[in-house]
């Protein structure tokens, strides 16, 4: 059914333009001739083709263009009839004997553009009586074209100030009079047209109409450019007469594409002196039009004006258009009962912009709107619309883009309380564009109430809200969120280690809520913000007033403990060790030996008790063995205990090779060389030694199982130590022992159970080149090396 109508509309099209065209042939025949009465006649026949109702308004608009090029044409003839003494009276008098109405028409509005161009009557006269004329068609489309050429041909002719037809004093007027005249005249038509026909095509005239919508708002668009409208005229006038017919018309289309060809057509600074006049026609509108759309387009054209040039500033105070803008969307809201949540966040969203371009300095009218947002939304629970939550975070997101500064949003005291009307998910959007806010603009939070209200608004990521599942989670984006939390725990900062402490406290109490899942990535960042104040207070051991309520690095020690304690419901053994050699590193440096050995005992007990996978235990001996070297603070019974204890551990590593490496590194414990009391050579030498008898046992072990003793690099890593150890100037590391060890290491190397390994060859080769090289240099080096046969 669909596609024979298409078909047939086809057909139509075909026919008229072969119609029109055979008409127009006969037409440029008489012209050549200067046969002006066939002319007429086959241009009258040609126009009749218009006369069809058969075609949808797609359809006719084809037809009608080629009748317009064919009156281009026309038009240049009659004004060469007019040179050639014709007198224009008589042919405007002629071209009305024309049979049928609507080409009489077309060709009067032709001869009318000649006539008005000829200046024998005023402009004026010559177009009241065309606009007059054209309501001899009352058919919707028909006129609407009609009406349409006769703009386009009367656009240039109108008699505007420095025209060229130009009349008395009230010229302007006249221009205007006739504009409005053809525009009310064509709104009524296009209006009309939703309703003809049955009310099950009512989705296709919306699309016809939609599709003829430019020829209606062409008239505004002139309008908009008619010099002499000055903003008296603007405001008395033509304002009142459009907004007007957009009221009566009470069609949701038309109300809807004429307020917004208003706002886009005429002058900024005009809509900002009529505001009240614009917004007072917004609540008469139909319920269904969307007026969310309409304001905020005007809100927007306000705020790129206002940010255009400080001097129009006080325009906008002058007529109060803050106060005015958001009564206008309170009274809108109020008669569409049923404007949906995005419409009115939307409305307020757009409020808010205007506020922040216009009045960046007053942060209570900004608070005022998003204050109204929240009345407004009060009673509707979580936003589960997924285009409203959107506009709420724009809504949000326009504070911390205006003012590159969260603190000054945690001054808005209605801020957070819209984000309690997102959703889980949204809230954690939010949450990561204020932390980003943060990052990007680097702002320094360094007060104890600020952080509080900050962790308030980013909760969504700090701990589960409810309804939230764990496995709805994507990983990647839990680890990222996660992340920000972090980096801005380390953005809190204040001189004041006082304040500061209060900061740390607070954000302990919001980050220890957030579950196994979040501490392993929220204590770090905690534990090293405690750290840094530490090394701020480094020295201060106690306070020499006696105040039990000063920060002290003891005090901030006991709260680590307690902090990193917290790490055990993850578990997260290793991260929690780590942690405590940091910690115990800190102390160290403050010189607390009883606080840095209470750390390294929880280091210990948790390498024992939690640490049991022998790829975490290597990791985690080495981490042990390292910092404990880095120690200083200990006296010499507490480092013999940690020590013992940390090369107990070694040795009992499950890998040979692993042991042999944990046992030669532990060798570093006993020789310190900034401190001379901690260089004990015969233990040095008794962990190499140990490390060589597991070296030893570890090939024998390769070759009672594979066959082969495996590789030498074990070796030849131990003669690195013993050189190392040698030239530190340790005693009991001699000549003898070195050559002893490098004829080993050949004696293996040439062995047939030995796997050859080009690494260990490497290796080797690199360590006699080091040896050589040393002997070169000579002096006191020099003569230490040249002993060894190398």
């Amino acid at each position: 059914m669909i596609s024979d109508g298409v078909e047939d509309e086809e057909k139509w099209l075909a026919a008229g333009i072969a119609g029109l065209q055979q008409n127009a042939f006969y037409m440029h025949r008489a012209l050549d001739s200067n046969n002006l009465r066939d002319a007429l006649k086959y241009s009258a026949q040609m126009l009749s083709e218009l006369r069809t109702s058969r075609l949808s308004p797609h359809k006719y608009y084809e037809l009608y263009m080629r009748a317009f090029d064919e009156l281009r044409k026309l038009e240049m003839f009659f004004k060469e009839e007019t040179r050639r003494g014709c007198s224009i009276i008589d042919l405007y008098e002629l071209v009305q004997h024309a049979g049928n109405i609507l080409p009489r028409l077309y060709l009067l509005c032709t001869v009318g553009s000649v006539y008005i161009k000829s200046k024998e009557a005023p402009a004026k006269d010559v177009l009241k009586d065309l606009v007059e004329m054209c309501r001899g068609i009352q058919h919707p489309v028909r006129g609407l074209f009609l009406r349409s050429y006769l703009a386009q041909v009367s656009r240039d002719k109108l008699p505007d100030i420095g025209s060229e037809y130009e009349g008395d004093a009230d010229t302007v007027m006249d221009a205007v009079e006739f504009v409005l005249q053809n525009f009310t005249e064509m709104n009524k038509l296009w209006v009309r047209m939703q309703h003809q026909g049955p009310a099950r095509e009512k989705e296709k005239r919306e699309k016809e109409r939609n599709e003829l919508r430019d020829l209606v708002g062409k008239n505004l668009h002139v309008l908009g450019q008619v010099e002499g409208i000055d903003l008296d005229l603007y405001k008395d006038t033509v304002l009142p007469r459009v907004l007007e017919q957009v009221v009566n018309c009470k069609d949701e289309i038309a109300q809807f594409y004429l307020m917004d060809c208003i706002i886009q057509v005429f002058p900024d600074e005009y809509h900002l002196q009529t505001l009240d006049v614009l917004l007072s026609a917004c609540p008469q509108l139909q319920p269904s039009v969307d007026i969310k759309t309409v304001l905020s387009q005007l809100m927007e054209r306000l705020s790129n004006y206002a940010a255009s040039s400080a001097e129009v500033l006080p325009e906008f105070l002058q007529v109060e258009a803050f106060s005015k803008l958001s009564n206008a969307i309170g009274k809108v809201i109020e008669a569409q009962v049923d404007m949906p949540t995005i419409g009115v966040v939307t409305l307020y969203s757009s409020l808010l912009t205007f506020t922040l371009h216009v009045h960046p300095d007053r942060l209570d009218y900004a608070d005022q709107v998003l204050g109204a947002c929240v009345k407004k939304l009060s009673g509707k629970g979580k936003i589960v619309d997924s285009k409203a939550t959107k506009q709420i975070v724009a809504l949000l997101s326009a504070p911390l883009e205006k003012y590159n500064d969260i603190v000054t949003a945690l001054k808005l005291s209605n801020y957070p309380r819209v984000l309690e009307y997102l959703d889980n998910e949204t809230n954690k959007v939010m949450a990561t564009v204020i932390i980003q806010s943060v990052m990007k603009n680097k702002t320094c939070i360094s007060t104890d109430d600020k952080v509080e209200a900050l962790f308030e608004l980013v909760k969504g990521l700090i701990k589960d809200l409810d309804g939230t599942l764990d496995d709805e989670i994507d990983e990647d984006d839990f680890k990222e969120e996660q992340n920000s939390v972090a980096r801005l725990i380390q953005m809190l900062y204040n001189d004041d280690p006082e304040e500061m402490f209060k900061i740390i406290g607070i954000v302990r109490k919001h980050i220890l809520t957030g579950g196994p899942k979040r501490l392993p990535f929220t204590v770090p960042a905690l534990v090293f913000s405690c750290l840094k104040l530490v090394r701020q207070l480094q020295g201060q051991e106690e306070n020499p007033f006696g105040d039990e309520t000063s920060t002290t690095p003891k005090k901030i020690f006991q709260l680590l403990n307690q902090t990193i304690e917290a790490l055990l419901i993850v578990p997260a053994p290793e991260l929690s060790l780590r942690l405590y050699l940091q910690c115990a590193e800190a102390a160290n440096d403050c010189d607390l030996e009883p606080v840095a050995y209470e750390f390294f005992t929880q280091a210990y007990i948790l390498y024992e008790e939690e640490i049991s996978d022998s790829k975490a235990q290597v990791t985690a001996i080495h981490l042990i063995i390292g910092t404990l070297q880095r120690m200083h603070v200990f006296g010499i019974e507490n480092r013999d205990t940690l020590t013992h204890k940390a090369t107990g551990y070694s040795a009992k590593l499950l890998k040979k090779p692993d042991q042999c490496r944990a046992v030669y590194a532990c060798s570093h414990l006993f020789w310190v060389d900034d401190q001379e009391n901690m260089k004990d050579g015969e233990r040095v030498l008794l962990c190499l030694k140990r490390a060589l008898r597991i070296a030893n046992a570890a090939q024998q072990m390769a070759n009672a199982a594979r066959g082969s003793t495996g590789s030498v690099t074990l070796f030849v890593e131990i003669l690195n130590k013993y050189l190392y150890f040698f030239e530190k100037g340790n005693p009991q590391i001699t000549v003898s022992t070195i050559q002893g060890l490098l004829e080993l290491i050949t004696t293996e190397m040439q062995s047939d159970s030995t796997s050859p390994d080009p690494s260990a060859d490497a290796f080797l080769a690199s360590t006699m080149r080091y040896i050589q090289f040393q002997k070169q240099k000579g002096g006191a080096v020099g003569e230490k090396y040249e002993a060894i046969k190398a």
